[in-house]
């Protein structure tokens, strides 16, 4: 799928999947640190980690809907349907995690919300991962695997 959104000739989109994937990479390293025993201002950066990840997310998922909409062949606008229900989940997901964790003193994270936070995270590194593949024109091989002898 190629992508419709350029700036200057660069798709902005597979820039944009970069921050919110860093910030909650950042926020899970900072709670892994504040769990094993590290200040309390661990878990105030890993929240605010979140929440501008969250912002970004946002971006991402308007950048995703743009290049959806414009998408030529119907299995182009399928993958990327997947794609946005993958960073959407995500993104649900650390919006949990946000509104949780606003009640906790210092905004630090229990031991199986960071469960959630660590599944999250490996959930959008596939959903970055997946991008990829899709903005690359190569159809991942599970799709592969599951079309049989179409030609993809």
């Amino acid at each position: 799928m190629e992508s419709r959104l350029n700036v200057a000739g660069q798709a902005v989109q597979p820039i944009l999947v970069m921050f919110p994937l860093g910030l909650f990479a950042m926020a899970v390293l900072f709670d892994m640190a504040d769990l094993l025993g590290g200040p309390n201002i661990l878990g105030a950066l890993a929240y605010w980690n979140v929440v501008a990840g969250l912002v970004c997310g946002a971006l991402v998922t308007v950048a995703i809907a743009v290049d959806v909409m414009f998408a030529r062949g119907s299995r182009d606008r399928r993958l990327g349907v997947l794609r946005s229900l993958l960073n959407v989940g995500v993104l649900v997901i650390f919006a949990v995690i946000a509104m949780l964790r606003v009640q906790a003193p210092d905004r630090v994270v229990s031991g199986g919300l960071f469960f959630i936070e660590l599944l999250a995270l490996a959930v959008a590194g596939f959903g970055a991962w997946f991008g990829g593949e899709v903005a690359n024109g190569r159809a991942p091989a599970f799709a592969r695997a599951v079309a049989g002898n179409r030609n993809y």
